[in-house]
């Protein structure tokens, strides 16, 4: 049972699990399914909030479809690596990173680019590889471009952009994020002094911000030693 892929009954369970605000742990067991499983199937169509059974089933139909008619290829792909070692790694790092909050198909992308040897593609091969429209390509290297998990090059031989990803990538991810949190900490201390950092709500905005300044400024701190450490030719 475990190991079996989810039936329509099994997402029916699901959604009337998560409609009683149940846990994804409290599911698993009634469904005698790993936690992981259900974590998964929840977060890569839609979330608590918007999981629906039947768009969940068509969605799982579609993956089973796509990996029966995807080519087996006998070779070796570039680098010495068995295709399907490269798709399963692939698809496994993807779930992960949806399960830590980045959409499906965005996920997809850094999962691919991160599994081939020369950090980058370009948009038709990611078309072919994922098997989806260009438009849905477009969308996810957009978003990612946006929140510098990627870069766009040139690649002046092919007239085609490279989308490209780097050891540094992660790094570049967190120091965006902490600019990010910055402004909500800015927030915070604009509406405690509004308010007045001697009332509760005043108090507990002091203290928000004050909290995220701290550990912002021990998230950079801890960033760029890092990367000096594991990625010195680029620091």
């Amino acid at each position: 049972m475990p190991g079996e892929r989810l039936t329509q009954q099994d997402r029916r369970q699901i959604a009337a699990g998560l409609a009683h605000g149940h846990t994804y742990a409290a599911i698993a067991r009634r469904l005698g399914r790993p936690t992981s499983t259900v974590t998964r199937e929840v977060m890569r169509n839609g979330g608590p909030h918007a999981y629906h059974p039947e768009r969940a089933q068509r969605a799982g139909e579609g993956r089973t479809r796509r990996r029966a008619s995807a080519p087996r290829a006998s070779a070796p792909a570039p680098g010495g690596h068995d295709p399907r070692t490269v798709e399963r790694v692939s698809a496994h790092l993807a779930d992960q990173m949806v399960l830590s909050g980045l959409p499906q198909m965005m996920a997809r992308v850094m999962a691919a680019l991160f599994t081939t040897d020369s950090g980058s593609l370009t948009s038709a091969e990611l078309v072919r590889l994922l098997r989806v429209s260009p438009a849905s390509i477009s969308k996810a290297v957009g978003y990612l471009e946006a929140q510098e998990l990627i870069r766009r090059e040139r690649d002046p031989r092919r007239r085609a952009d490279l989308y490209v990803i780097d050891d540094r990538t992660w790094y570049h991810a967190m120091i965006a994020s902490a600019r990010l949190a910055s402004l909500v900490a800015t927030g915070a201390h604009d509406g405690a002094r509004a308010l007045g950092p001697d009332s509760p709500a005043g108090s507990r905005l002091e203290n928000l911000g004050r909290f995220i300044i701290s550990v912002n400024e021990d998230l950079v701190r801890s960033a760029e030693h890092w990367s000096r450490v594991y990625f010195p030719r680029d620091s």
